[in-house]
């Protein structure tokens, strides 16, 4: 991890350029933020009080658009989640301008320097959101994991709650936390292993900012924030299997590596000395990987580019929605603060649990999701890439002409691809006879921080 020396400021001039290319938003428009106002206020008048239950919350330490609470009981050899999710449908309704602009928007961007919101901040940082400054309207899923780690839906309902403590990944304690907490992600680590889902997720490279600059570095998910995850998991599985057995409902769907990729990636264990056995599958062995281990966490971010993008897909009578990387039918329904999708799914979800009829405004939307989604979903990606360039751009400025140690990450019919092993970055070069694995020096040949570029030429 190494903070990015800027002088300059072209980091911030940069970011400034990738929010006009893209054209993040920059602010809400005055009726937008009088109609945010109006919805803050509205009082919950359809909630059962489950302020005396002890949920809490668990995201980054500066998040405050917080989707999630949590509590978790033991009912015989049962676990029973109790998963309050924002209730943003409350106070956003279908066709108003709060509505009309977050399809516009379709999910919350982030970058370095600031996020540009789905929803207003008084909704999203204030009203809607579960922080734990007083009592919040939430629509509670209430999810029985057996002991196998099977996660079914119990019920749902809008509820008043009241969470008990704003925690954070990087500073929970086991005491902080619900008594089942790590038996709960036990179980559904032990049941996706079973099923055959996808390997471990290794660091991703991110740019934050931090102590009034930034770095540009590979983030590790914590072992708070794997746990964590595997309650969203659970929830979107148990919603998932809800909604297609009635038949009606918005769906994650992803296709895993093909043939070709797989023997690609075969060839890359091998490179990088990886027992891969015959007759053994991807999945079980991307489950054996250790990212602690260089060439392990190599392979596994070699799985994740092999490896098609995820869709939405509304139901379709016949077809079985399928996500290759949770071996599941899978949704998205835990954070509609920060996705449009799943104030939709939260709604279609609600009304299932509860033996009602899913409205026809929501009934219409559902179809059109998808392409709302996956416009959102592909800027988002773009806007990534750019900011990643444009850091590495950074961090390589007026060191031209030096040389740096690198390792093969990934090698391909066009060029290959390296990571410094000093700083953060990834970079392809032209270079004959090497393998992933191999170490290399290679020569910084040009950067161009307006272009968000680099080029390397190997030197041995």
């Amino acid at each position: 991890m190494r903070s990015i020396v800027d002088h300059a400021h072209a980091l911030d001039s940069g970011l400034a350029a990738i929010r006009k290319q893209y054209d993040v938003p920059s602010a809400f428009a005055p009726s937008v933020l009088t109609a945010a106002d109006v919805a803050a206020k509205r009082a919950p008048t359809d909630h059962v009080d489950r302020t005396d239950w002890p949920f809490v919350t668990l995201d980054p330490a500066a998040s405050t658009d917080l989707d999630q609470a949590f509590t978790i009981d033991r009912v015989g050899d049962d676990l029973l989640l109790h998963y309050a999710i924002a209730d943003v449908a409350w106070f956003v309704s279908d066709g108003d301008v709060l509505d009309t602009e977050a399809w516009q928007r379709g999910n919350t961007l982030y970058l370095p320097d600031g996020k540009a919101g789905l929803y207003p901040p008084v909704l999203a940082e204030g009203a809607a959101s579960l922080l734990p400054d007083g009592p919040r309207p939430a629509v509670v899923f209430h999810v029985r994991l057996s002991p196998a780690g099977l996660a079914t839906l119990d019920g749902a309902e809008r509820a008043i709650i009241r969470s008990r403590a704003k925690l954070a990944y990087d500073s929970v304690k086991p005491a902080d936390l619900p008594a089942d907490f790590d038996e709960f992600a036990r179980r559904v680590t032990a049941a996706a292993d079973a099923r055959g889902a996808g390997a471990l997720s290794p660091p991703e490279q991110a740019v934050e900012r931090r102590d009034g600059g930034y770095r540009l570095e590979f983030r590790p998910r914590l072992a708070s924030e794997e746990k964590n995850a595997a309650l969203s998991l659970a929830t979107n599985l148990a919603v998932a299997d809800a909604m297609f057995r009635a038949g009606v409902g918005l769906f994650r769907v992803m296709d895993g590596p093909d043939e070709r990729a797989v023997r690609r990636l075969r060839h890359t264990a091998q490179a990088f000395g990886l027992a891969w056995g015959r007759d053994e599958s991807l999945e079980s062995f991307s489950r054996r990987l250790d990212l602690s281990r260089p060439a392990d966490e190599a392979f596994a971010m070699a799985v994740r580019r092999a490896g098609g993008g995820a869709d939405y897909v509304a139901f379709e009578a016949g077809v079985t929605p399928w996500h290759a990387a949770m071996a599941a039918t899978y949704a998205h329904v835990t954070a509609p603060l920060r996705r449009l999708a799943d104030r939709y799914v939260v709604q279609t979800t609600l009304a299932l649990a509860n033996g009602r009829e899913v409205s026809e405004q929501v009934r219409a939307a559902l179809p059109k999701l998808p392409a709302t989604m996956d416009r959102a979903e592909a800027i988002a990606s773009r806007i990534d890439r750019a900011i990643i360039d444009l850091a590495e751009a950074v961090t390589m400025q007026g060191r031209v002409g030096e040389i740096f140690n690198a390792v093969v990450v990934d090698d391909d019919e066009d060029a290959t691809r390296i990571q410094l092993c000093d700083f953060a970055v990834v970079a392809k070069v032209q270079a004959r006879g090497v393998r992933p694995g191999d170490e290399m020096r290679v020569k910084l040949s040009a950067v161009d921080v307006v272009a968000r570029s680099v080029e390397f030429q190997r030197v041995s």
